[in-house]
């Protein structure tokens, strides 16, 4: 059935639903616009989702994805709300794309979507200093650098106050469902201080993880401060272990390690990094996108040195002056 409204064609079909044509002589102008909103709504009294924003949304849509190629584009698979968070998040056509794909292959909620979007999750994938290339196959280091992020960014944790690690890793594990959609698609937990014996040693995994995409196990180790060259031999220590003895290497691609550290110098991580044979990557993690009330509450490297260096001047300038006996 095709009726015309104010010059614009309307067409209705029981398979395909409403489909909106615009007469030439006319346009999408926003009277256009304002007045279809109001005959859809007369006409269509029963049907939803026919207001002048969603109309405009439409519009925006069918030109950016072409009316016949959506039913071919991974947005056609998402919900109506998931398109107009990529509308209205995002002005490059790739990002749209790319957040389409991946929203419609993990079946990401709407929130979730968004979410990712102001983290910037396209650009942190992949992007922390790793030896992944030095140390594992060809075919395998790509894969296991996409399961890396850099930052990590955990602003679910509600964390106000400078915390020690153990502190930390309780916080992540009472929200381990934020925290696993954090480190990435796949990602199964096995265990929060996971202990093993190396003879009369007993030794302690912050956090291991399996990702069942990959088929590999994850070793993750929690550091408030910013990165040391020692952490490397440790996480090293850790992965080696976990390969030889829980890992079945006719199944599992090698392990790998990741330290989150809060903050890092590159070259000193680069240096480090070339010291071992483990396959490992160093990642930052933040609290940026907190309220800055919350993050005021805890000082930067910076302001600690800072603070140091005027403490030992203020005791420096209190000392008893030394008489002068030379004369």
């Amino acid at each position: 059935m095709r009726i015309l409204l104010r010059k614009v064609n309307i067409s209705i079909s029981t398979t395909d639903g409403l489909r909106i044509f615009v007469d030439d002589q006319e346009g999408w102008g926003s009277k256009v616009i304002d007045g279809l909103a109001v005959d859809l709504r007369s006409a269509f009294p029963d049907m939803r989702g026919l207001s002048r924003t969603n109309l405009k949304y439409m519009r925006q849509m069918a030109s950016i994805w072409g009316r016949d190629a959506i039913g071919q584009q991974p947005v056609g698979q998402l919900p109506w709300g998931h398109v107009t968070v990529l509308l209205d998040k995002l002005d490059n056509q790739s990002d749209r794309d790319w957040y389409a794909s991946t929203a419609a292959e993990h079946g990401w909620s709407r929130n979730v979507l968004q979410n990712q979007i102001n983290s910037g999750l396209r650009r942190r994938i992949g992007a922390a200093p790793s030896n992944f290339q030095d140390h594992l196959p060809a075919e395998d280091s790509d894969l296991a650098q996409q399961l890396v992020r850099d930052p990590y960014v955990f602003d679910f944790l509600d964390i106000t106050e400078r915390v020690a690690e153990r502190e930390l890793e309780s916080a992540l594990m009472r929200r381990l469902e934020q925290f696993l959609l954090e480190l990435g698609h796949g990602f199964a937990f096995v265990g929060r201080q996971y202990h093993f014996e190396v003879g009369d040693q007993d030794f302690y995994i912050d956090l291991l993880f399996f990702n069942w995409v990959q088929a590999r196990f994850v070793v993750v180790e929690l550091k408030v401060g910013r990165f040391e060259p020692e952490y490397v031999g440790k996480l090293g220590f850790y992965v080696s272990w976990i390969d030889d003895n829980l890992r079945n290497k006719d199944i599992h691609a090698p392990t790998v390690g990741i330290l989150l550290c809060a903050g890092r110098n590159d070259n000193v991580v680069r240096y480090s990094l070339a010291g071992t044979t483990a396959p490992l990557a160093v990642a930052d993690y933040t609290y940026e996108t907190l309220p800055s009330q919350v993050r005021d509450l805890v000082p930067t490297d910076d302001e600690i040195a800072a603070a140091v260096e005027a403490t030992v001047s203020e005791l420096d300038s209190q000392l008893p002056v030394k008489p002068d006996n030379s004369g």
